[in-house]
């Protein structure tokens, strides 16, 4: 689905740009040019990013909404990628919290993917959010667009909280950005039995700072 958006609502940040987020200035393969829509003032504020799987379960939506009301209540920007389940649910907490939230796209602004979340994309920006991309007005949303907008999610967030993860997954791709990029890893530990909560597990016992309650946010 796509969304009318006239072009003098979108501010272009290029690499260079006095405005350009600081936290990206020091990131590999940096983006050269951002599209902001809505509050670009938030690509500096305190931020935790919140991932996972998109297939997620009961516990794993519950706990993206849960943790990201609570860190919007707390005044930390919550920053996801927009997909389907934990993003999704992540971004709906923020808001419900009356707090900000970024997502960030893998397609141009001016396309919702997936296209169930239109009402979600415009209470973002209602809401005193941003939707922010790399992409250019028109890019469908490719496959190869959204391992790439990883690096983008945990660049501008100051810690990563990993909900539910696969043995195999994408949010991995994240977590390996957010390790590269020095930053906080968190995860919710999950049930032993579930496929989803394997990579949460693993990276409690590898060193990711388990979470349990808001209390446990450095």
């Amino acid at each position: 689905m796509q969304i009318n958006l006239k072009k003098d609502k979108i501010k272009t940040i290029t690499l260079g740009d006095e405005d350009y987020p600081e936290k990206l200035k020091y990131i590999y393969a940096k983006p050269q040019r951002l599209y902001v829509l809505g509050n670009e003032k938030l690509l500096n504020e305190k931020s935790i990013a919140i991932i996972g799987c998109r297939e997620a379960t009961e516990y794993g939506l519950k706990n993206a909404y849960k943790f990201a009301y609570e860190l919007a209540q707390k005044g930390v920007c919550v920053i996801s990628g927009f997909a389907r389940g934990i993003d999704t649910y992540s971004h709906k907490g923020a808001v419900a919290a009356k707090g900000k939230t970024i997502a960030v796209l893998g397609c141009g602004l001016d396309i919702v993917y997936p296209p169930e979340n239109v009402e979600l994309y415009k209470q973002i920006i209602v809401n005193g959010g941003a939707i922010i991309t790399e992409y250019p007005l028109g890019s469908k949303p490719e496959k190869q667009h959204f391992p790439a907008r990883n690096r983008i999610i945990s660049g501008l967030s100051d810690g990563v909280l990993v909900v539910e993860a696969k043995k195999r997954s994408g949010t991995m791709i994240t977590v390996e950005h957010a390790l590269d990029q020095g930053k906080n890893v968190y995860a919710i530990p999950g049930n032993i039995n579930s496929d989803n909560s394997y990579g949460t597990n693993e990276l409690i016992k590898e060193g990711a700072i388990p979470v349990t309650s808001i209390d446990d946010f450095e």
